[in-house]
């Protein structure tokens, strides 16, 4: 079988609606997508390779070549039982899931669409982040993308979409929508993700209350934005360096290396890293991300270790420190995170750990919890391509085991709210405060106790907060994975 894309990619899948996220990612067998497709291409019609019974018995095959945990796969099933692979798939990795070792993280998806994403960030769709709150029953905007129709439109973070409508006489407010077909309904009001699908949305903000008609468009999502991705808070005669970076995909390597750069000529060694919405993505982006955190490290230095099941043991790495001329030796790290929280995100957050200790926190809520991430192998006559856990993430003390997320790992992390009401980057938003307010000395006066706000209890179908959560399609698309909430 061919050597496979290696990635760490987590998937909200099914009829939950939750917050959660991915990444995928390049790492041992390769750096990710290396096929830049700027659009999908049609499923190709089924032959006699490229039918229900020859994909099917490709994941199987997969399965027992490369997943990380063979012990805990099904043996007793019939893949005449299904009428999808991704059926068949959850059914032999059940005994895993059962475990929460892998939460719908094996899956079948779109070649030309997922490497048209890791390359560009290529999406279709409005350029919005959707939140949803279930107990006030309010969807909001949290996050809008530079040159995204919705963006243009007007609407950005801290908007809220009331009514959802193909025209003025349809339109259904989101309460009626939830009442009669639960959240799945907001997002099959949205329409699906094709460039020309226009939907007039009853939205409020700080201008009021006003119908916005939006169409649907094909866009690339800026991995670090113009408005507020990377910049220099300067407060109380020190300055901060701010990050955010919204997916780990390889148009966001030269743009983290010209922020940190910045950082690096300004004498900057207090940073606050912002991945509260970063499902993951490359691999080879987040070694880059540690590397430019990396300045002070010796070459022997272990950033991260990956690790396949013991027959593909000969794919194991480590990546050592390697800085480049834009690191900088931090001080102090404050990363802020929430359950959207993931996969290379967290591998970067537990990468620094044991090198900065306490001088470094977690502010925001409890991350996702994905010490585990997938390989990608292909059958690209069938637009086809396969991610299968295969290997598990580590630092330098070791093998880790955040499946609960990773605040419990982390002593002095700092609870505060996602502020819808300001802009990322802004100090008067409640996680960016309580970030800077570490950075300068402050004590944090609230701790992120409770593990299970991550995804420890989305596994289980239910969840112990009724904090806003992302909205997540039943089927996500490749972007969706990495960007839950995205449409």
């Amino acid at each position: 079988m061919a050597k496979p894309r290696v990635s760490l990619t987590a998937l909200t899948m099914a009829a939950l609606m939750l917050a959660s996220c991915g990444g995928g990612g390049g790492s041992t067998a390769g750096s990710g997508p290396v096929t830049v497709t700027p659009t999908p291409s049609p499923t190709p019609t089924p032959t006699a390779s490229c039918g229900l019974s020859a994909q099917q018995a490709f994941a199987k095959s997969v399965i027992d070549e490369w997943y990380l945990f063979p012990n805990d796969v099904a043996t007793n099933v019939n893949p005449a039982s299904y009428s999808t692979v991704q059926d068949y798939i959850d059914a032999l990795v059940a005994p895993a899931r059962a475990q929460s070792k892998d939460r719908y993280f094996t899956y079948v998806t779109s070649i030309a669409e997922e490497e048209a994403y890791y390359s560009s960030g290529s999406s279709a769709g409005f350029g919005v982040r959707l939140t949803y709150d279930p107990s006030t029953q309010r969807v909001i905007i949290a996050e809008a993308y530079e040159g995204a129709p919705a963006l243009a439109a007007g609407i950005d973070r801290g908007t809220q979409i009331l009514a959802i409508g193909t025209s003025a006489a349809n339109l259904r407010s989101v309460a009626d929508i939830v009442a009669s077909e639960g959240t799945a309904g907001i997002t099959n009001a949205l329409g699906p993700s094709d460039p020309g699908v226009t939907r007039l949305l009853r939205i409020s903000d700080a201008g009021g209350t006003r119908d916005v008609s939006v169409t649907k468009a094909d866009y690339n999502i800026d991995p670090v934005s113009d408005r507020y991705g990377a910049k220099v808070i300067t407060e109380g005669g020190q300055s901060y360096g701010y990050i955010n970076l919204r997916t780990f995909i390889s148009s966001a390597d030269d743009q983290l290396k010209d922020a940190f750069l910045n950082f690096r000529n300004q004498g900057i060694t207090n940073v606050v890293v912002d991945l509260r919405y970063n499902g993951g993505g490359l691999v080879a982006t987040a070694e880059l991300f540690g590397d430019l955190l990396g300045r002070n490290r010796a070459a022997s230095d272990v950033f991260s270790r990956t690790s396949f099941r013991a027959s593909k043991s000969a794919n194991d790495e480590t990546h050592n420190f390697t800085p480049t001329a834009q690191s900088i030796a931090p001080t102090r790290i404050a990363f802020i995170g929430t359950g959207s929280t993931a996969s290379a995100s967290e591998l970067v957050i537990n990468g620094m750990l044991p090198w900065l200790g306490t001088n470094m926190t977690l502010v925001g809520s409890n991350t996702y919890g994905k010490p585990v991430g997938q390989i990608a192998l292909d059958k690209s006559e069938c637009d086809e391509r396969m991610r299968v856990i295969a290997f598990s993430t580590g630092n330098a003390s070791g093998p880790s085991d955040y499946f609960t997320g990773l605040a419990p790992k982390i002593a002095n992390s700092c609870a505060a709210a996602d502020d819808l009401d300001y802009p990322l980057g802004d100090v008067r938003e409640a996680s960016v405060r309580a970030a800077i307010d570490f950075l300068s000395g402050q004590s944090c006066t609230a701790r992120i106790a409770d593990a299970s706000t991550g995804a420890s209890a989305q596994a289980g179908r239910t969840r112990v907060t009724v904090e806003p959560e992302m909205l997540v399609p039943e089927k996500p698309r490749a972007a969706q994975r990495e960007l839950p909430g995205l449409f």
